[in-house]
C-alpha cells in the first residue's frame, strides 16, 4: 500500500502520478474537504486526479470530509469515467440501492466495518477494513460468507463481533484496532501523535469485547 493524505487537486494529482510510477493498480480518493466543496468543485477535483490514468475509487466519508458523496453525484462520476469504485462509509445502507440503480456499474466497496453484511447482501463486491487486522481469519469467512448469501454462517458471525466491529466508526477506530491487535497476539503498537492511546472506559469496553471475542474462538 501507498499511502499520501493530500490537501487539494494538484498535490492529489501529483501522489497520484508517483503511485502510478510505483506500480499501483489503484487510488482511493476523497473528495476536497478543505472546506465544503460544492459539486463542482467535486468533479473537477476527481477529473484532475483520474488524468493520472489510475483507476479512482473514491471515498465518501461526510462524518469527517463534510462533503457527501451521495449517490446521484457518485453516478454523474462514474458517468464522467472519472471513479470505477466508492468506499463507502455514510453508514446508511439504504444508498447501496440507489447507487446500484443510478450506476449499475460502479463498484461498491464496504467502507464501515459495522455495516458489513448489511451491505454484502445489497451487493458490495470488496471489503476495505480496519478490524480484520485484530481477527483476519474470523472477518474473512464472515465475508465470505455474508457476499455469498450463506446467513447461516455470517449471522452468527456478524453478532458475535459486532461490540467491535462498530468501533472502527467511531473517533477512536485507529486506537481500538490496535488493542485488540495486541490482546490478539497480532503487533498493533501505539498510535502515532496526535491520537493518545486509549484509557478509562472506553479502554475497558475494547479490552472486554476483545477477551470475549477471543474466548469465542475468533482469530
Amino acid at each position: 500500500m501507498y499511502k499520501r493524505q493530500a490537501y487539494g487537486s494538484a498535490e492529489a494529482r501529483r501522489w497520484a502520478d508517483q503511485a502510478a510510477e510505483a506500480g499501483c493498480g489503484s487510488v482511493l480518493l476523497l473528495p476536497p474537504n478543505a472546506y465544503r466543496a460544492d459539486e463542482h468543485a467535486v468533479r473537477a477535483h476527481y477529473a484532475e486526479v483520474a488524468r493520472a490514468g489510475l483507476p479512482v475509487v473514491a471515498y465518501n466519508n461526510p462524518i469527517d470530509t463534510k462533503v457527501d458523496l451521495t449517490p446521484a453525484l457518485l453516478a454523474r462520476l462514474h458517468g464522467d469515467g472519472h471513479i470505477v469504485a466508492v468506499k463507502e462509509f455514510s453508514g446508511d445502507v439504504r444508498r447501496a440501492y440507489e447507487i446500484a440503480e443510478l450506476a449499475p456499474e460502479l463498484d461498491l466497496l464496504i467502507g464501515a466495518d459495522d455495516v458489513l453484511l448489511e451491505l454484502a447482501t445489497a451487493g458490495a463486491v470488496g471489503w476495505i477494513a480496519g478490524y480484520p487486522n485484530a481477527f483476519p481469519a474470523t472477518c474473512a469467512r464472515l465475508y465470505h460468507a455474508a457476499v455469498a448469501g450463506d446467513l447461516e454462517t455470517a449471522l452468527p458471525l456478524y453478532t458475535s463481533l459486532h461490540p467491535l466491529l462498530r468501533w472502527d466508526s467511531k473517533t477512536e477506530f485507529v486506537q481500538a484496532i490496535k488493542l485488540s491487535a495486541d490482546l490478539a497476539g497480532r503487533h498493533g503498537g501505539p498510535t502515532r501523535p496526535p491520537r493518545f492511546p486509549l484509557t478509562g472506559d472506553i479502554e475497558a469496553a475494547v479490552r472486554a469485547a476483545t477477551e470475549k471475542a477471543l474466548a469465542d474462538g475468533h482469530h
